[in-house]
């Protein structure tokens, strides 16, 4: 019997798979336990247009991701910081600090540990950062760390 799983089942297949089971595994159990439903026209028909939804999605998302990374790419991004004496700033400049910075310039929306710096930032100076914007995706950008004037 084919039958469209509902939920992961060990053994079987994923959730939103099609798999051939045996009748009296699909009536005794998967069905009765909501694991699986009977694949008929209309549910694998469902299952096509979610599947053809979901490319989508993931096409129109890497497009997205895709044209931020351009937007980025390259781009310098100046903030400012307290330091004490010999350039040593007080704490350190986080990735949350970097993303909250590329929201408010860039408008763009970025989870700050998807922000990479490539080392601490603990001086002043300028730095290379990779943001990851989707699976396969990303772009360095530069953050100039400068003095905050008093």
């Amino acid at each position: 019997m084919k039958v469209i799983l509902l939920q992961d089942v060990k053994g079987t297949g994923k959730k939103g798979e099609l798999a051939n089971v045996s009748d009296g595994y699909a009536r005794n159990f998967l069905l009765p336990r909501k694991l699986a439903k009977e694949a008929d026209a209309q549910a694998l028909n469902e299952l096509k247009n979610a599947e053809q939804s979901r490319q989508h999605k993931i096409a129109v998302e890497t497009a997205e991701a895709k044209a931020n990374a351009e937007k980025l790419e390259g781009k310098v991004i100046e903030m400012t910081a307290k330091a004490g004496q010999g350039g040593k700033l007080f704490g350190s400049v986080t990735s949350k600090e970097i993303a909250a910075l590329l929201k408010q310039k860039f408008g763009l929306d970025i989870d700050k540990r998807k922000v990479i710096p490539e080392s601490d930032i603990k001086a002043f100076g300028t730095y290379n950062c990779e943001v990851k914007l989707y699976t396969g995706i990303s772009a360095n950008v530069k953050v100039m760390v400068k003095e905050q004037e008093q």
